[in-house]
């Protein structure tokens, strides 16, 4: 036996030393190895063997050398070629050193330092391997605890890093378990006082509608100090909530048993959030809607300075938009009013304002004594100061545009399914902007073919006024015959202006298909004469304005038949009238643009000012745009712009003079120009 022992040990000893192998390290293994399976024996587990080279053999290989080589684990940065270990150490991987393609993550079989650290004998591991196998060694920390309505739970964001490794991060965990007396805080802050929690409690509901209600106080008071501070009513809750609940789930089953007893124990009142009562916050002077012809239309208040939502904000729908009033929305509420007139009252100069007295006063008084109405509210107020103070002022002396952005009505247009299409303090602007969507609800609505084409009255008589029912809206439109080139076509429109502007062009496009053959023969005569060529079309143009369009247009097919047989007569030498007219007018332009020529460069402040104002006469147009009873005048406006420049060679600084003086009598007119064209009046 012993001769075999010393046979089978010898050749053992000569395997290692042919193959290289330590053999006192393999009887250390061997011996290892009996070990274990002792041990697997006595705790009656089974021995299993596995595949090295699959999947599930590698992960079971890799996983136990992993529990004891936690300090060999790095972190690969593929850009520069290291890796970052245990504490912060660097190190490379020996050439030669891994059969696979290495990963983020790795671990060494041993560190070796020679010209550098290197590692050896490296394989792959998962990350998550690491936080099972170092979970007594691995470091957590939690940031950011926050409540999260979809989880109904507060959350805090956790990371795990082994000897400085970042294992996982940003890993949300209930925040309960850590801090149990912070979570409910921050459960009370968010979920109960702000709000933002799901629950069917009729006390939440409750207390939500009520404290929405003391808000929207605030936004019509302009005043932040109704509420109470979020702290109190942070208080409310903590003093019934008991401690240990910070989740929805928890709260429910509590809230559940303890309003069996006490129903209306997480019941607000309003003197628990009031700390004053609000005075003069009504309806009547800061109602729920504004009531504008047959359609009553929702207002918003709200109170944020520099927002554009800042005031008062009327939600007008789209088919609506034309019925819209600029001046009655001068008026704003009762409630904003009398700080309205005040500031509209302190913009006018200071030689007529302090005539007026105590300016409160004054904006109280007025408000009292005038209604609201469609005046304009400047010409409301001029009026209101000339009854009681004897006093003209004039009504562009008010400047409401200096005014705060909060004391001119907001107005947003909805469509149908209440999307916002666009939001301004100016009327004007949003109606010229979307005139055209709201006249083609009108035409849908009228079952009006926009694309039927008419060449005579054939369409029957016209409404001045079109009112249409839809949908609970009465919506007013306004027909017209619109110029179609070779015919009319018939439109309905969504302003009165709009549409005198356009059934004015239409209807003269019938007139000269009734009269087709008597304007091609006078167009013919025109185009003979060199000056009036280019004015043909205008000739036509103002010929049959004078001829049968003068005062209201026609609307029924009777008084257009009645102007046609009317005119028939006058229309060719109403005609002739009208082109010697032109024809004398720009006798006149053309003598003074021979004078002009050498004055522009002898004086050219002055010419440039018979420039602009010859430019403004004559501009392009002129002569189908001026009526006859301007027209006959423009000779004597031209000539006079010729004399002065004959007067201007004898006296200059007289003209210099009279310039100063006409420009102080223009400005109103260009102001009160300005104001219209912004109005879109």
């Amino acid at each position: 036996m012993l001769k075999l022992w010393k046979v089978f040990d010898g050749k053992l000893e000569k395997a290692c030393r042919e193959n290289f192998l330590s053999v006192p390290r393999m009887r250390e293994w061997r011996d290892i190895h009996a070990q274990l399976e002792a041990t697997l024996g006595e705790m009656k587990w089974p021995a299993s063997s596995v595949n090295p080279e699959s999947a599930q053999g590698y992960r079971a290989i890799h996983r136990a050398l992993l529990a004891g080589l936690l300090g060999n684990v790095g972190m690969r940065d593929e850009a520069e070629g290291s890796a970052t270990g245990a504490r912060g150490i660097k190190f490379w991987v020996h050439p030669g050193s891994w059969a696979r393609k290495l990963g983020k993550w790795i671990v060494a079989a041993e560190l070796v330092e020679t010209t550098r650290l290197f590692a050896r004998t490296v394989a792959n591991v998962d990350p998550k391997w690491l936080e099972e196998l170092g979970a007594h060694v691995l470091k957590r920390d939690r940031q950011d605890p926050h409540w999260e309505r979809s989880r109904a739970q507060v959350v805090a964001l956790e990371r795990g890093a082994l000897y400085g490794l970042p294992v996982y991060a940003n890993r949300r965990v209930n925040f309960a378990t850590f801090d149990a007396k912070l979570s409910r805080d921050i459960f009370i802050r968010s979920a109960l006082v702000e709000g933002d929690f799901e629950t069917r409690a009729p006390f939440f509901a409750h207390n939500r509608r009520l404290i929405a209600e003391i808000e929207r106080l605030e936004h019509k008071s302009r005043r932040p100090d109704i509420l109470v501070d979020e702290e109190l009513i942070h208080a409310f809750y903590d003093e019934r909530v008991p401690q240990g609940i910070s989740s929805g789930a928890d709260f429910e089953k509590w809230r559940k048993d303890a309003e069996r007893e006490l129903p209306r124990l997480l019941y607000l009142s309003r003197d628990d959030l009031m700390r004053h009562q609000a005075a003069g916050i009504t309806t009547d002077n800061f109602p729920p809607a504004l009531q504008l012809g047959a359609n009553r239309l929702a207002l918003e208040y709200h109170f944020e300075p520099g927002s554009p939502r800042d005031g008062v904000t009327i939600t007008v729908p789209l088919a609506l938009l034309n019925q819209v009033p600029a001046a009655r929305s001068e008026w704003l509420v009762p409630g904003l009013l009398k700080e309205k007139i005040r500031a509209m009252a302190k913009s006018i100069p200071q030689r007529l304002r302090h005539k007026l007295g105590a300016l409160d006063e004054f904006a109280a008084a007025f408000c009292e004594a005038v209604p609201a109405s469609d005046t304009p509210l400047a010409a409301a107020l001029a009026r209101h100061i000339r009854e009681k103070f004897n006093l003209d002022v004039p009504v562009d002396s008010f400047r409401p545009d200096s005014a705060p952005a909060h004391l001119h009505m907001n107005f947003r247009v909805v469509d149908d399914s209440g999307r916002q299409l666009g939001m301004d303090r100016n009327l004007a602007e949003l109606k010229r902007s979307l005139g055209e969507k709201t006249a083609a609800i009108l035409q849908t609505e009228a079952a009006a073919p926009a694309s039927e084409r008419y060449t005579g009255w054939t369409m029957g008589d016209l409404a001045e006024i079109m009112e249409i029912e839809r949908g609970g809206q009465t919506l007013i439109g306004y027909p017209a015959l619109a110029d179609a080139g070779e015919a009319v076509t018939l439109q309905v429109l969504h302003s009165p202006e709009n549409a005198r502007e356009i059934h004015r062009g239409g209807v003269r496009r019938l007139l000269a298909i009734a009269f087709r053959d008597r304007i091609r023969d006078l167009e013919r005569t025109l185009a003979r004469e060199v000056a009036l060529a280019p004015l043909k079309a205008d000739v036509v143009t103002a010929a049959l304005e004078r001829t049968f369009l003068s005062g209201s247009l026609p609307m029924t097919q009777a008084d257009f038949a009645r102007r046609v047989e009317d005119g028939r007569s006058r229309f060719n030498l109403i005609a002739q009238e009208i082109a010697r007219a032109a024809s004398g007018i720009l006798a006149e332009r053309a003598a003074l643009e021979k004078k002009l020529t050498p004055a522009l460069k002898a004086l050219p402040q002055v010419g440039d000012d018979i420039k602009q104002q010859l430019g403004r006469l004559l501009a392009p147009g002129w002569l189908a745009r001026t009526p006859w009873e301007r027209l006959q005048h423009l000779p004597r406006y031209v000539k006079a712009a010729s004399l002065r420049l004959d007067k201007l060679r004898a006296d200059p600084a007289r003209d210099a003079r009279l310039a100063v003086e006409l420009a102080s009598v223009e400005q109103p007119y260009r102001r009160e120009l300005a104001t219209r064209l912004r109005q879109g009046a």
